[in-house]
């Protein structure tokens, strides 16, 4: 059993898979540190916000993110959090993404997640636990991306707008205010946006405001106040946006995620 441990303290067991298991409290903070191995982190309760220098990531309860060897990434939790995290051998899966991503966890992969962390560290290759490692190994490849993610600009204007329209996310921003911060052009703005970010102004502001709500709407604040504090002209308009972005009214994706 793995729990309530950091993963250096086991790095040097040659083993492709290693199961860890953290409690932590809300609020609680785990400054920018960085791993060896890769790890897949899992909400199994709480929610929880991964920020490294490229961006930042919401994770709701029931998905993981996946963290790529020796990225330096902080983690806030939402919530008393609960998490199982798989670190991984470079290596160990072929093609697995170079960057962070939020993905979703199948109720078949929570439950080997959850059965993995209770194996011991250095599990015999031919037994049950080696299976079961496996397995795990070819159920990752399964894994889907979910657009959790907010990447940053490094742009060092253009970071300070960013950062600035997190503090206060609104649908309502407008290219040209922000292009005439920056001295130039619309056309130029859009240009240099895209190739900052790899999306279009009008689909960042939009995952801006997404990850400004989801935090909240976790926490159980209605979504009526959410969209109002966020400057959407009605509670519909809100919805709207959440369903166009993950395929669920805010109530729906509140219920699927419990």
């Amino acid at each position: 059993m793995v729990r309530n441990n950091r993963v250096e303290v086991f790095d040097g067991i040659a083993r492709p898979i290693i199961a860890l298991g953290n409690d932590f409290p809300d609020g609680y903070t785990l400054l920018p540190h960085q791993h060896r191995r890769s790890q897949l982190l899992y909400a199994a309760s709480g929610a929880i916000i991964v920020g490294t220098v490229q961006g930042s990531w919401v994770v709701p309860p029931h998905r993981g993110i996946w963290i790529p060897g020796g990225v330096a990434h902080s983690v806030q939790m939402l919530g008393a959090v609960s998490t199982r995290s798989l670190y991984l051998e470079p290596g160990a899966i072929p093609h697995m993404p170079p960057l962070c991503q939020v993905v979703s966890i199948s109720p078949f992969m929570r439950n080997l997640m959850q059965e993995s962390v209770d194996l011991p560290v250095d599990y015999d290759l031919d037994s049950r636990a080696g299976a079961l490692m496996t397995l795990i190994q070819h159920e990752m490849q399964q894994l889907q991306s979910l657009p959790l993610a907010l990447i940053m600009p490094a742009h060092d204007k253009l970071s300070r707008l960013a950062q600035a329209f997190l503090q206060n996310p609104t649908p309502h921003a407008v290219i040209d205010d922000w292009a005439a911060s920056l001295g130039i052009s619309r056309r130029s703005f859009t240009r240099l946006f895209r190739a900052e970010t790899g999306l279009s102004f009008a689909a960042w502001r939009q995952q801006a405001c997404l990850f400004a709500a989801l935090p909240r709407l976790i926490a159980g604040e209605p979504v009526t106040a959410i969209a109002i504090d966020l400057g959407y002209d009605n509670p519909a308009a809100f919805t709207a946006m959440f369903k166009r972005s993950l395929g669920l009214s805010p109530r729906n994706y509140l219920k699927q995620n419990g």
